[in-house]
């Protein structure tokens, strides 16, 4: 009935009366667009939800280009959508409107060369229920002989100018996600991505264009922008001498090249866009309604509690050592231990980072009784089993290079050029085999012990050398889209005779934070740093486009092994339960009193575990603003309950603090305040009092900057039901 009820409403929003003239709308946001036929299509207007009625009231915008796929050749000074090269040599194209079609929620504007069979499809699927309209362009080559493509971009968008300020995430390892904010000012800002595997560590295919000045969290309009891609790519705002900033997202074309055969098609990945008059965290929360229910793999479920051996052991992996955290891990209450690298290698023993990758077998020494003993042992605590791979890689010390050194990225006619430790190599997914052989290491392991729960898939390598020893020479340029269009071969493959699942995709830490690959993943490791402070701030710019259950959080030890920083336990676990809760510790390791805390900490995060991972983000206070506290809440729909976060990120002498508003709660019911992870003597003053939603958002409650346990580093988490 819900289908069929979105379905309706997509049909009747998606187009407007006349044919040349398309409102493709969802509930709360119209995309129009002008497709008279014989002409370049010409978008309208983008923004809050429009009537039929108001859209073919509006005239086509003028001061700008409003070009809906502009093409290179007859404006060359002007920036281009799709540039190719036609079978006869031919660098100008012509690209315009043949007709229009419209089934269920996906609208498409036919488009062709009217000297050349080249045509171009224009699609954009709205889905109504979460205020997403994701963009995509089919390109078919109907000419005689091999079209090459050398630009191939998503989407464009048009912005008109006013001040306009852009927010965009970067980063490095340890450091990813971090919120830069500018304005749109004359030249390009360009955002790109060249790892060739992962594309989230340095930079985010993802963008926010706030309209009303630098940007807001819970008030003003917002832009929201997310290429659905795994691979390399680059998004490019453009201000020029006219009245319009212009976005351009898509696959990165540098060195990538397509020859485009006859009666081939070539799809772009696509750009999902929103809007909402709420600020950031209006945008935010569009993209995680969406994420979940259309993008993110199993979206609609709740995460488990987790342990993972990394920090805890390293790779000094054993039997004894695993069951003893297992055993650690039920006690305090988790629900999943993940056993990380070290655990495979025969000939090549995996004890370093330099051996064994692609030899997938239990390392018989560390583990005698082998997976099927670690799964016993998990069954006799009452805990899920999973395991750490890295399939997409191999190193120089393993069998598998030994039998195919022809299966890796490598230049042509040059040496290798590796990566960690000195022997690692990147698997070319671009070969069929290599597919077949990634698939293979999924499929052996579940297949031999189906009762793995849970999968840690990494990547920890970049394409560090151009080359494909698969591809013929003349298609070398196919190799960075070759190798993403086999990794989504693998997945869909898993996902088909696997579809419970659970996996995490890890790349370095959080080098695959993307919406090209979570719709065959659960979640993502956000960083290898798990230092509660730094992951404030990971954490909060991660959150612009992920919802919590896709942000793998853990409570590490104290000094942090990232940075040294010495930061209390209540402060960890307070961030960590801002995500998905898990563990990177040594429980054995604990005090008492500290394991303790997480037992009761682990309790509490599963009554608040449908709002935090399920329910509406609303962002207080930024960390980036340097007031020194940071706050957010999670809202549930219904807006019956709610999870409040505040994390002090400084301390000095006569220090002020800002008094933080609360947000999306309804003004009209009363909440009784319930604060979580409490430690030290005194109750918070707020402690079981009630207060109407209006008062917490017009006055928010006051915390007290230190706990009476002494310690600076002050944080709270409060419930209010």
């Amino acid at each position: 009935m819900y289908c069929k009820l979105l379905t309706t409403l997509a049909v009747t929003c998606s187009l407007a009366a006349h044919a040349d003239r398309l409102n493709i709308c969802t509930r709360n946001l119209s995309l129009v667009v002008s497709a008279d036929e014989g002409r370049q299509p010409e978008y309208v207007y983008f923004g809050s939800r429009l009537s039929d009625a108001e859209s073919r009231a509006l005239p086509v915008p003028r001061g700008g280009r409003m070009d809906a796929y502009p093409a290179y050749g007859l404006n060359c000074p002007v920036p281009a959508a799709l540039a190719c090269r036609h079978a006869d040599g031919n660098l100008s194209t012509q690209l315009v409107v043949t007709g229009t079609s419209q089934q269920g929620d996906l609208t498409t504007v036919r488009l062709r060369d009217p000297v050349y069979d080249l045509r171009v499809d224009l699609k954009y699927r709205a889905l109504a229920d979460v205020d997403m309209i994701e963009a995509w362009a089919e390109i078919t080559n109907g000419e005689k002989a091999t079209v090459t493509l050398t630009g191939f971009a998503s989407a464009t968008l048009p912005i008109r100018r006013g001040d306009v300020w852009m927010s965009h995430l970067y980063g490095s390892w340890g450091n990813e996600g971090r919120v830069a904010e500018e304005p749109l000012r004359p030249g390009e800002i360009v955002v790109a991505n060249r790892d060739g595997v992962r594309n989230s560590a340095t930079a985010h295919a993802e963008l926010m264009f706030s309209l009303d000045g630098k940007a807001r969290e819970n008030s003003g309009r917002v832009i929201g922008a997310a290429l659905c891609y795994s691979g390399n790519y680059r998004l490019r705002a453009i201000t020029d001498d006219s009245d319009y900033h212009y976005l351009m997202a898509g696959i990165d074309e540098q060195n990538s090249e397509y020859h485009l055969r006859r009666g081939e098609t070539f799809a772009t990945p696509c750009l999902a866009l929103t809007f909402s008059r709420e600020g950031l965290s209006g945008a935010s929360r569009n993209f995680h309604r969406w994420g979940r229910r259309y993008r993110l793999m199993h979206g609609d479920r709740e995460r488990m509690v987790l342990l993972n051996s990394w920090e805890g052991v390293y790779m000094d992996v054993n039997q004894k050592g695993m069951d003893q955290m297992m055993a650690d891990l039920a006690d305090l209450g988790g629900e999943l231990f993940v056993m990380d690298d070290g655990w495979f290698g025969q000939k090549y023993p995996r004890k370093r980072d330099d051996t064994a990758l692609g030899d997938w077998v239990v390392d018989r020494e560390k583990l005698p009784e082998g997976i099927e003993g670690l799964l016993r042992d998990a069954r006799r605590h009452g805990v899920k089993f999973g395991i750490w791979i890295e399939p997409e890689m191999t190193n120089t010390r393993s069998e598998l290079y030994e039998k195919h050194p022809d299966w890796v990225v490598k230049a042509p006619r040059r040496d290798a050029v590796t990566g960690r430790g000195g022997t690692q190599l990147v698997l070319d997914l671009g070969n069929p085999q290599v597919q077949d052989f990634v698939f293979s290491v999924v499929d052996r392991l579940m297949t031999a012990h189906p009762d793995i729960a849970y999968i840690k898939w990494d990547a920890n390598m970049p394409v560090m050398n151009h080359g494909s020893q698969y591809l013929p020479m003349a298609d070398q340029s196919h190799l960075n889209i070759a190798y993403h269009r086999g990794l989504e071969r693998v997945f869909r493959r898993i996902r088909a005779k696997y579809p419970d699942l659970v996996m995490q995709a890890c790349a370095s830490g959080g080098a695959r934070a993307n919406w090209g690959v979570l719709p065959y993943f659960d979640e993502f490791w956000v960083s290898d740093d798990t230092d509660a402070l730094q992951r404030v701030y990971m954490q909060w710019g991660t959150s612009y486009f992920f919802p919590a259950m896709a942000m793998a959080s853990h409570i590490s030890a104290a000094p942090n092994h990232q940075t040294a920083r010495v930061i209390p336990l209540k402060y960890r676990i307070d961030v960590a339960m801002s995500g998905r809760l898990g563990m990177e510790i040594q429980p054995r390791n604990m005090t008492d009193a500290e394991r303790d805390l997480c037992h009761k900490a682990i309790g509490e995060y599963k009554q608040i575990r449908p709002i935090v991972q399920l329910g509406d983000i609303y962002r207080l206070q930024s960390p980036y603003d340097n007031k020194g506290v940071a706050s957010l809440m999670y809202v549930t729909e219904a807006r019956d309950k709610a999870v409040w976060y505040w994390w002090k990120t400084e301390t000095f002498v006569n220090q002020h603090l800002p008094r933080i508003p609360m947000a999306g709660l309804d003004p009209a019911r009363t909440y009784t305040v319930r604060e979580l992870n409490r430690v030290g003597r005194k109750p918070l003053a707020c402690e079981g009092r009630q207060y109407s939603g209006a008062y917490l958002m017009e006055h928010g409650l006051e915390m007290p900057y230190t706990h009476d346990t002494g310690t600076a580093w002050a944080s709270r988490v409060l419930l209010l039901e």
